[in-house]
Protein backbone atom coordinates (compact mmCIF):
# COMPACT_ATOMS: atom_id res chain seq x y z
CA UNK A 1 0.00 0.00 0.00
CA UNK A 2 1.07 3.28 -0.84
CA UNK A 3 1.87 6.13 1.73
CA UNK A 4 -0.70 8.40 0.20
CA UNK A 5 -3.31 5.35 0.95
CA UNK A 6 -2.19 5.11 4.18
CA UNK A 7 -1.86 8.74 5.15
CA UNK A 8 -5.20 8.70 3.52
CA UNK A 9 -6.91 5.87 5.85
CA UNK A 10 -5.42 7.57 9.12
CA UNK A 11 -6.97 10.60 8.32
CA UNK A 12 -9.91 8.98 8.17
CA UNK A 13 -9.86 7.40 11.93
CA UNK A 14 -8.18 10.26 13.58
CA UNK A 15 -11.15 12.27 12.53
CA UNK A 16 -13.69 9.62 13.85
CA UNK A 17 -13.96 7.63 11.03
CA UNK A 18 -13.43 4.84 12.63
CA UNK A 19 -17.76 4.89 13.86
CA UNK A 20 -18.55 8.26 12.12
CA UNK A 21 -19.07 9.81 8.66
CA UNK A 22 -16.38 12.17 7.36
CA UNK A 23 -17.42 14.44 5.16
CA UNK A 24 -14.78 15.12 1.62
CA UNK A 25 -14.66 18.39 3.12
CA UNK A 26 -13.13 17.10 6.33
CA UNK A 27 -10.51 15.17 5.01
CA UNK A 28 -9.31 17.57 2.35
CA UNK A 29 -8.48 19.93 5.06
CA UNK A 30 -6.57 17.48 7.62
CA UNK A 31 -4.48 16.25 4.75
CA UNK A 32 -4.42 19.95 2.44
CA UNK A 33 -5.43 18.38 -0.68
CA UNK A 34 -7.59 19.07 -3.31
CA UNK A 35 -11.86 18.27 -3.17
CA UNK A 36 -11.33 16.35 -6.45
CA UNK A 37 -8.04 14.51 -5.11
CA UNK A 38 -10.14 13.39 -1.91
CA UNK A 39 -13.25 11.83 -4.35
CA UNK A 40 -10.15 10.13 -6.67
CA UNK A 41 -8.78 8.52 -3.31
CA UNK A 42 -11.91 7.60 -2.03
CA UNK A 43 -13.31 6.26 -5.17
CA UNK A 44 -9.89 3.87 -5.08
CA UNK A 45 -10.63 2.75 -1.20
CA UNK A 46 -14.00 1.88 -2.13
CA UNK A 47 -13.17 -0.80 -4.91
CA UNK A 48 -10.62 -2.29 -1.97
CA UNK A 49 -13.46 -2.20 0.20
CA UNK A 50 -11.33 -0.38 2.80
CA UNK A 51 -14.53 2.92 3.26
CA UNK A 52 -17.96 2.88 2.83
CA UNK A 53 -19.75 5.63 1.39
CA UNK A 54 -23.12 7.63 2.58
CA UNK A 55 -24.15 9.37 -1.19
CA UNK A 56 -24.23 13.10 0.17
CA UNK A 57 -22.61 13.08 3.52
CA UNK A 58 -19.00 11.14 3.18
CA UNK A 59 -17.48 7.93 4.28
CA UNK A 60 -16.46 5.59 6.89
CA UNK A 61 -13.85 2.50 7.32
CA UNK A 62 -14.95 -0.77 6.88
CA UNK A 63 -13.45 -3.32 9.74
CA UNK A 64 -10.83 -3.81 7.20
CA UNK A 65 -9.73 -0.69 7.20
CA UNK A 66 -9.79 -0.01 10.63
CA UNK A 67 -7.43 -2.35 11.24
CA UNK A 68 -5.02 -1.15 8.38
CA UNK A 69 -5.79 2.52 10.24
CA UNK A 70 -4.46 0.70 13.66
CA UNK A 71 -1.69 -1.28 12.16
CA UNK A 72 -0.24 2.04 10.63
CA UNK A 73 -1.01 3.28 13.86
CA UNK A 74 1.19 0.63 15.71
CA UNK A 75 4.20 1.58 13.81
CA UNK A 76 4.00 4.74 14.34
CA UNK A 77 3.83 4.65 18.17
CA UNK A 78 6.56 2.16 18.50
CA UNK A 79 8.67 4.45 16.57
CA UNK A 80 7.77 7.27 18.86
CA UNK A 81 8.66 4.99 21.82
CA UNK A 82 11.72 4.18 20.26
CA UNK A 83 12.66 7.60 19.24
CA UNK A 84 11.75 8.87 23.06
CA UNK A 85 13.31 6.02 24.94
CA UNK A 86 16.59 5.36 22.74
CA UNK A 87 17.60 8.49 20.67
CA UNK A 88 16.78 11.05 23.50
CA UNK A 89 13.74 12.71 21.59
CA UNK A 90 11.95 14.87 23.81
CA UNK A 91 7.90 14.12 23.37
CA UNK A 92 6.99 17.04 20.93
CA UNK A 93 9.56 16.00 18.96
CA UNK A 94 8.82 12.60 18.37
CA UNK A 95 6.13 12.89 15.86
CA UNK A 96 7.14 13.93 12.42
CA UNK A 97 9.99 11.61 11.89
CA UNK A 98 7.77 9.07 13.29
CA UNK A 99 5.43 9.62 10.76
CA UNK A 100 7.91 9.32 8.07
CA UNK A 101 9.47 6.04 9.67
CA UNK A 102 6.07 4.45 9.67
CA UNK A 103 5.64 4.24 5.90
CA UNK A 104 9.29 2.71 5.63
CA UNK A 105 9.04 0.33 7.88
CA UNK A 106 7.78 -3.67 7.61
CA UNK A 107 5.93 -5.64 9.77
CA UNK A 108 9.09 -7.57 10.29
CA UNK A 109 10.70 -4.66 11.42
CA UNK A 110 8.01 -3.29 13.81
CA UNK A 111 7.83 -6.59 15.62
CA UNK A 112 12.00 -6.60 16.14
CA UNK A 113 11.59 -3.33 17.22
CA UNK A 114 8.90 -4.19 19.66
CA UNK A 115 10.77 -7.02 20.98
CA UNK A 116 13.58 -4.79 21.53
CA UNK A 117 11.32 -2.05 23.18
CA UNK A 118 10.10 -4.77 25.37
CA UNK A 119 6.74 -4.56 24.19
CA UNK A 120 5.45 -1.11 25.30
CA UNK A 121 2.04 -0.52 25.50
CA UNK A 122 1.76 3.23 25.35
CA UNK A 123 3.51 5.74 23.14
CA UNK A 124 5.42 8.93 24.90
CA UNK A 125 1.80 11.09 24.81
CA UNK A 126 -0.01 8.26 26.58
CA UNK A 127 -1.78 6.80 23.04
CA UNK A 128 -2.19 2.96 23.05
CA UNK A 129 -0.66 0.92 20.69
CA UNK A 130 -2.80 -1.37 19.07
CA UNK A 131 -2.23 -5.03 18.87
CA UNK A 132 -0.16 -7.02 16.04
CA UNK A 133 -3.99 -7.92 14.35
CA UNK A 134 -4.99 -4.37 14.34
CA UNK A 135 -7.68 -5.05 17.53
CA UNK A 136 -7.03 -2.34 20.12
CA UNK A 137 -6.41 -3.08 24.22
CA UNK A 138 -9.34 -1.85 26.29
CA UNK A 139 -8.47 1.39 28.15
CA UNK A 140 -10.10 3.71 31.15
CA UNK A 141 -9.23 7.00 29.72
CA UNK A 142 -11.85 10.06 29.73
CA UNK A 143 -11.39 13.82 28.88
CA UNK A 144 -10.45 15.55 31.72
CA UNK A 145 -13.50 17.78 31.30
CA UNK A 146 -15.85 15.59 33.08
CA UNK A 147 -13.61 15.27 36.63
CA UNK A 148 -15.87 17.35 39.17
CA UNK A 149 -14.34 19.71 41.95
CA UNK A 150 -12.34 17.75 44.53
CA UNK A 151 -11.59 14.96 42.43
CA UNK A 152 -8.16 13.34 41.98
CA UNK A 153 -6.80 11.98 38.96
CA UNK A 154 -3.81 10.87 36.70
CA UNK A 155 -3.55 12.47 33.51
CA UNK A 156 -3.19 9.52 30.93
CA UNK A 157 -2.91 10.56 27.57
CA UNK A 158 -2.38 14.26 25.85
CA UNK A 159 -3.07 15.60 22.08
CA UNK A 160 0.01 15.02 20.35
CA UNK A 161 0.06 18.06 18.60
CA UNK A 162 2.85 19.88 19.02
CA UNK A 163 2.69 23.16 20.12
CA UNK A 164 -0.10 21.47 22.66
CA UNK A 165 2.78 19.73 23.94
CA UNK A 166 4.62 22.89 24.43
CA UNK A 167 1.66 24.51 25.78
CA UNK A 168 1.30 21.40 28.35
CA UNK A 169 5.42 22.15 29.57
CA UNK A 170 4.48 25.33 30.19
CA UNK A 171 1.72 25.09 32.65
CA UNK A 172 3.97 21.77 34.01
CA UNK A 173 1.16 19.06 32.96
CA UNK A 174 2.75 15.85 32.96
CA UNK A 175 2.05 12.91 31.98
CA UNK A 176 1.65 10.06 34.40
CA UNK A 177 1.32 12.83 37.03
CA UNK A 178 -1.14 13.35 39.93
CA UNK A 179 -3.43 16.13 40.37
CA UNK A 180 -6.61 17.35 42.33
CA UNK A 181 -9.33 19.55 40.72
CA UNK A 182 -9.60 22.46 42.91
CA UNK A 183 -11.43 24.82 40.90
CA UNK A 184 -13.41 25.89 37.30
CA UNK A 185 -13.65 29.20 36.73
CA UNK A 186 -17.68 30.33 36.15
CA UNK A 187 -17.57 32.70 33.51
CA UNK A 188 -14.15 31.37 31.10
CA UNK A 189 -14.56 27.76 32.37
CA UNK A 190 -10.55 27.75 32.94
CA UNK A 191 -9.61 24.73 35.18
CA UNK A 192 -7.25 24.99 38.07
CA UNK A 193 -5.19 22.27 39.14
CA UNK A 194 -3.68 21.17 42.38
CA UNK A 195 -0.70 19.14 41.82
CA UNK A 196 1.30 16.30 44.25
CA UNK A 197 3.25 19.36 45.79
CA UNK A 198 0.67 21.23 45.98
CA UNK A 199 1.63 23.98 43.66
CA UNK A 200 -1.94 25.39 41.03
CA UNK A 201 -2.06 25.01 37.54
CA UNK A 202 -4.34 26.53 35.46
CA UNK A 203 -5.51 25.84 31.62
CA UNK A 204 -8.51 26.44 29.59
CA UNK A 205 -11.54 24.32 28.31
CA UNK A 206 -10.18 23.84 24.74
CA UNK A 207 -6.70 22.22 26.51
CA UNK A 208 -8.78 20.29 29.48
CA UNK A 209 -10.74 18.71 26.39
CA UNK A 210 -7.27 17.02 24.74
CA UNK A 211 -6.17 16.12 28.31
CA UNK A 212 -7.27 12.17 29.12
CA UNK A 213 -7.47 11.01 32.44
CA UNK A 214 -8.57 8.29 34.66
CA UNK A 215 -9.52 8.28 38.75
CA UNK A 216 -7.01 8.36 41.20
CA UNK A 217 -7.99 7.63 44.66
CA UNK A 218 -5.93 10.29 47.02
CA UNK A 219 -2.72 9.67 48.34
Amino acid sequence: MTPNKENFIKAIYELGGDDKIISNKELAQALSISAASVTEMNTRLLKEDLISHVPYRGVKLTPSGKCIANRLIRKHRIWEVFLAEKLGYDWNEVHADADLLEHASSDRLIERLNDFLDKPTFDPHGGVIPNKDGSLPETSKFPLTDIAIGEHFKVKEVDDDKDFLNYLRQKGIQLNHSYTLVAVDPFESSLTLRSADNSEKIIGQKAALKILVDYESPA
